[in-house]
């Protein structure tokens, strides 16, 4: 069991897809110096709804943490920092992704990057964590992956592209020193599509066939053929194990832990 001080300190992360949710903490007596619980969705309710359902189920909600760090799966609009102003962040987001209307407006600065991301959190999950939490923080799903990437993006002289698969989507971005050069995400579960956006990207950055590298990540469909469609087209074409990445971590064992958690808690 922990103390009270040990719930004071550390902060629960939630982690919300559309159509999944977990948590983790760190955890010092843990074998793996964290604890992570996948929680399973029921359908027929919304997120919010099994996150009620989950603070009366979950281990890891029952034990009272204070503190909550939120990564939300939602869209992301990203601005750069210097043309950023908050008063305009809600007016543009609606305007980039039609068709919103329960939903809170979060803004992330992101100094790294020179950039601020704009996303949502509906207003009933928000009401929800509220609820159970006194101190809570939100960050876009992906601002751990988009770190751990961009360390890499500074070995080698030629230009990189990466993707992401998580909760059935591609996330592609890539980088230009410190700012992003590009970032969308698609929707997809077969490596056939997968690749069709991936060098539609490829082609659209005027990226190098023979020289220049692409890294895939995180939950990978049909890795074999992924990896024979692209090498007709992309010569450097790379899987990401992260094991490697961060030096056989604990963490890297946790069974079915999201590589953006893994990200998370090995990059503090």
């Amino acid at each position: 069991m922990m103390n009270d001080n040990n719930l004071l300190d550390a902060r629960l992360i939630i982690r919300i897809s559309k159509r999944s949710l977990s948590f983790a903490v760190d955890d010092a007596g843990s074998e793996r110096r964290v604890t992570f619980e996948p929680y399973v969705v029921k359908s027929g309710i919304s997120i919010a709804a099994n996150l009620r359902e989950a603070f009366r189920e979950s281990m890891l909600l029952g034990r009272g943490y204070r503190r909550a760090l939120v990564l939300t799966d939602s869209p992301v609009l990203l601005i750069p920092l210097p043309e950023f102003e908050e008063a305009e962040a809600e007016r543009l987001y609606r305007h980039s992704f039609a068709g919103l209307s329960n939903e809170q407006v979060i803004t992330t600065v992101m100094p790294e990057f020179s950039a601020v991301a704009v996303y949502t959190i509906g207003h009933d999950l928000q009401t929800v964590v509220d609820d159970h939490f006194q101190d809570v923080r939100y960050e876009p799903l992906m601002l751990p992956v988009w770190r751990m990437m961009h360390q890499r993006n500074f070995t080698g002289m030629h230009k990189k592209l990466y993707g992401y698969f998580h909760d059935g989507k591609l996330e592609v971005f890539c980088f230009d020193k410190n700012r992003f050069r590009f970032s969308n995400s698609f929707e997809t579960r077969r490596p056939n599509d997968a690749v069709y956006f991936l060098l539609h990207v490829w082609k659209v950055q005027a990226m190098n066939t023979a020289s220049d590298e692409l890294y895939l990540s995180g939950e990978i469909p049909d890795r074999e053929t992924l990896a024979q469609l692209l090498g007709q087209h992309v010569k450097k074409a790379y899987f990401v194990n992260p094991s490697a990445v961060f030096n056989r971590s604990h963490v890297t064992q946790i069974k079915d832990m999201p590589l953006d958690l893994m990200a998370h808690f090995c990059m503090k």
